[in-house]
């Protein structure tokens, strides 16, 4: 007659391995031991052998920084004023070389403008045009942009990539400063 410890056992020995087919003298000798009266019976240590979870022996892990440039801010001014101009009459913008990198720490905030160029209004006050690839639109970064940083820290042509919030990709093709002039 069964005991009550093999009639709980009976579904945990169903799948555990044959001792013939385990392949190793010591493996067989862990899992199956002879019981009374000749009966082969499953020791505790192979049933927790069998629910043993392997280790990973490998770990990775991954760091991505991103930076995002949020569009620029509009100051509060009540709606009496709305309508007047924000500079003086005859004030125009002319466009100076910069070089071709500009340090991503320095940009304030953004504004999308008509054509493929963004304007970067920098923290030391100063007014970049940022020109972009020609299949892109600037009106794709109405709200900003991302832009992974590098080793320097800066913001270069044909090297970095800006991406806008809706998911477009873009190359910058030249950078200016925008200089203003009276006439």
């Amino acid at each position: 007659m069964p005991t009550v410890a093999a009639i709980l056992l009976a579904p945990l020995m169903a799948m555990l391995p044959v001792a013939g087919a385990v392949g190793s003298a010591e493996a067989s000798r862990h899992e199956v031991a002879d019981g009374p009266a000749g009966e082969d019976y499953v020791t505790l240590e192979a049933i927790s052998e069998s629910f043993r979870i392997d280790t990973a022996n490998q770990v990775r892990i991954e760091q991505r920084t991103v930076i995002r440039v949020a569009p620029r801010s509009r100051p509060a001014v009540p709606n009496m004023f709305m309508d007047l101009p924000q500079r003086e009459i005859g004030t125009r913008f002319i466009e100076r070389k910069i070089g071709k990198c500009l340090p991503i720490g320095g940009i304030a905030g953004v504004q999308a403008d008509g054509r493929n160029r963004l304007l970067l209004f920098m923290r030391d006050r100063r007014i970049v045009s940022a020109g972009l690839e020609r299949a892109c639109s600037s009106r794709d970064f109405y709200s900003g942009f991302y832009v992974a940083p590098n080793a320097d820290n800066q913001l270069c042509v044909d090297r970095d990539a800006l991406q806008s919030r809706s998911g477009a990709n873009c190359k910058l093709s030249r950078i200016r400063q925008l200089v203003e002039i009276d006439y």
